[in-house]
């Protein structure tokens, strides 16, 4: 390159350089003074294109029972509004045209508006002209926006029809009532836990909530989430629905009979301390009886008769009688250090001389609390001692708000040797049921320990979290005590609480078919600082015990509170007792597939579509002819889905091709069990109404499930 030629080159790049330089000086120069002299004015613009801040709901987790049945979910509500401003002239003309079509159809779906009332309703927000106008004044279930989406100018586009929805969710408990005290609720219109189990296990429950922002572009507020939310895990209870059902009506039988303030029942597992049901019933101002506080587990009362188990269990445990060892009752009165102690028969002279096993059976006051006093008197603190030691007085961690735990006085004693809260008559009264505050929930712990060869397990209402159908955390079952009592102490005191069944007062709650072992208990409840002299007396009456005798299953409590006169554990609280275990074992019982056949019924049953491989097996145990189009080899994860048809000769069972997951598959004509986990299995959430065969589901099949999708799905 010439001289001349690279002396050109390099003005050229100079003056390149220099431009650029000029150039980046600009945008430099643009932007601070955009970042300083014009910062209001473009965030005012930015803020005008952004909306900030909006929060998006997660999804509240379901409460499980034991085998899967929904206790406690959350449910899309909508809330439908009108906006009478959009569309124009031809928006309000076609509103005229069909605004009878429009309020006979809104009619149909709420019959409680009459369709005049829904016009004079609708023709208020148009002259008003109202942007946000309420179609009606409350929240409606999904299965109701869908209809009213099908009326007409409801079906259009919102921005010519004016239809607004806005969702919520709303907690929805599917079994209405039943053990909804121990289930728990939300507070009305909040996303907040009011008591029981929603608000124990709220943290897990609750999720969390995401955010996003609206970006205006082309006119339109388009949503960019900033967080996902993160929706709330499910908890698996121990209840079981109908153990649950069965000692409701049980309870609410006897309550009724008998003008009852309060019932309780808990049924409790043996082996694994499992609440299967918690019943909670109460008198309310217009004499029908509902849950509306759990009394099972905050109940400090005197339990009564009930507690003379731990006290002849301490007795034997410590060596001081035996079950030969005889009282001397009298004619049914005895002073305790200057007061009156009675057995209940003392009208009729009392029971004489009677031994340990009879003490009980007989429920014997004087027996029990002689025993006690006679000698515990020099030493009360090692009577109180032993009564800890059965594991009665126990702090049973429940996981309920309202839990208390027991109230089991210690003896006290000044600088001076002298008892400060402590009198002569305190352990006569306290080893009967008296001077004491014990939940039925402890109660029955006690029982059940019993029942379970002395172990004591702590009570368990949640034994998992799960998360889109995987356990990702298990509460195993929790032993407090290994064991309450001696081996020998504790074969007499089952031997004796089987006799309180068999040939003692608690004879009416036992049963034909199974032995049953417990004791009843009838307590005077004091009135607050008026004490147990207050006009008309109130009692607690209760049956504690176990079934069957001889190999436990189920532990059961039942305490009924009612105005006197007249008040026997036996004769009231047996009774729910022994519908409560005689339903449970003729529900736990088996028959075999030979011995459930009927000859007088249909020779070719109807079948419902989906498991036909299941469906096959049981028809092949019947003998009835069945025809299918797959083979041992089709099968997958030991189900095949399909269709059954029945015909005049057999049951044709025709595998189906599934959707695949995400999908929502075609659960029509199933039973509730199969439609619940295929869709289940699919990932969406179910909603059922009704009983019998899915005749009707809400999202159709091969709908792509989107994020907190519930398909609802209707039985007949």
């Amino acid at each position: 390159m010439s001289k001349q030629n690279h002396q050109n080159f390099l003005s050229r790049y100079v003056f390149i350089s220099v431009v650029f330089a000029v150039f980046a000086l600009l945008i430099v120069g643009k932007a601070l003074y955009i970042m300083t002299a014009k910062r209001d004015y473009w965030e005012k613009v930015a803020n005008n294109k952004t909306v900030k801040g909006r929060t998006i709901p997660q999804r509240r987790g379901n409460i499980l029972s034991g085998d899967g049945l929904l206790l406690a979910s959350t449910l899309p509500e909508y809330g439908i509004y009108m906006d009478f401003t959009t569309g124009g002239e031809k928006k309000d003309s076609v509103l005229m045209e069909k605004m009878d079509s429009i309020c006979n159809g809104l009619h149909d779906i709420f019959p409680d508006i009459s369709a005049q009332q829904f016009e004079q309703h609708l023709l208020k927000g148009r002259a008003a002209k109202s942007k946000y106008y309420p179609i009606i004044k409350r929240r409606i279930t999904y299965r109701q926006f869908s209809e009213v989406k099908k009326l007409p100018l409801f079906n259009t586009s919102k921005y010519f029809g004016g239809f607004i929805d806005k969702p919520n969710n709303a907690r929805s408990n599917p079994y209405g009532q039943l053990a909804s005290k121990t289930i728990g609720d939300m507070y009305r219109g909040k996303d907040e836990p009011r008591l029981g189990l929603e608000l124990t296990f709220d943290s897990i429950l609750a999720g969390r909530s995401g955010t996003q922002h609206f970006e205006k572009v082309l006119n339109e507020m388009v949503p960019v989430v900033d967080e996902e939310p993160v929706d709330g895990d499910d908890i698996v209870t121990t209840l079981d629905i109908k153990i649950q059902d069965l000692a409701e009506k049980a309870l609410a039988e006897k309550l009724k009979e008998i003008d009852a303030n309060v019932g309780v029942a808990i049924v409790m597992e043996v082996a694994t301390g499992d609440i299967k049901a918690m019943v909670n019933l109460e008198k309310n101002s217009k004499g029908e009886y509902q849950e509306l506080q759990n009394h099972a587990v905050s109940d400090m009362l005197e339990p009564g008769s009930v507690f003379k188990t731990a006290s002849i269990m301490v007795a034997l445990d410590d060596g001081v009688v035996d079950t030969t060892y005889k009282v001397n009752t009298g004619n049914g009165v005895m002073k305790m250090h200057g007061q009156d102690m009675r057995d209940h028969n003392w009208r009729k002279g009392g029971y004489g001389t009677i031994s340990v096993p009879k003490i009980l059976q007989v429920s014997s006051n004087i027996g029990v609390s002689y025993i006690i006093d006679h000698f515990y008197k020099d030493d009360p603190d090692r009577f109180v001692q032993g009564i800890h030691r059965t594991g009665l007085a126990e702090d049973l961690k429940v996981p309920l708000p309202n839990y208390h735990k027991p109230s089991i006085r210690h003896p006290e004693k000044n600088s001076h040797g002298q008892y400060t809260n402590w009198y002569k008559t305190t352990l006569p009264w306290m080893s009967i049921g008296y001077e004491t505050m014990v939940p039925p929930i402890s109660t029955v712990t006690f029982y059940n320990a019993i029942a379970n060869n002395g172990k004591m397990m702590r009570p368990r209402l949640v034994k998992q979290v799960m998360r889109n159908g995987q356990v990702i955390k298990e509460y195993p079952p929790v032993v407090i005590r290994e064991q309450i009592c001696k081996p020998t102490t504790l074969e007499k005191i089952r031997t004796m609480l089987r006799q309180v069944v068999s040939i003692g007062l608690g004879k009416k709650a036992g049963s034909s078919t199974f032995p049953v072992s417990g004791k009843t208990g009838t307590a005077q409840i004091a009135k607050g600082k008026k004490g147990y002299h207050s006009g008309t007396m109130n009692y607690l009456v209760s049956f504690a015990g176990y079934f069957p005798s001889d190999q436990p299953k189920y532990s059961c409590i039942v305490c009924i509170q009612k105005p006197g006169p007249s008040a026997s554990g036996g004769g009231m609280a047996g009774p729910v007792f022994k519908k409560i275990a005689e339903g449970i074992m003729a529900r736990d019982l088996r028959l075999s597939a030979a011995d459930a056949h009927d000859n007088h019924s249909a020779a070719i049953p109807d079948v419902k579509n989906g498991d036909v491989k299941a469906a096959r097996s049981v028809l092949d145990k019947y003998g009835i002819a069945s025809w299918s189009n797959w083979q041992k080899t089709d099968v997958n994860n030991g189900m095949v889905w399909g269709m059954a048809t029945t015909t005049t000769q057999n049951v044709r069972l025709n595998k189906s091709e599934q959707s695949s997951y995400g999908t929502i598959p075609d659960v029509t004509g199933m039973g509730a069990r199969d439609a619940v986990y295929l869709l289940e299995s699919n990932g969406a959430k179910v909603w059922i109404e009704g009983r019998g065969k899915v005749t009707w589901q809400s999202l159709p099949a091969g709908h792509r499930i989107a994020r907190g999708d519930t398909c609802v799905i209707r039985l007949k």
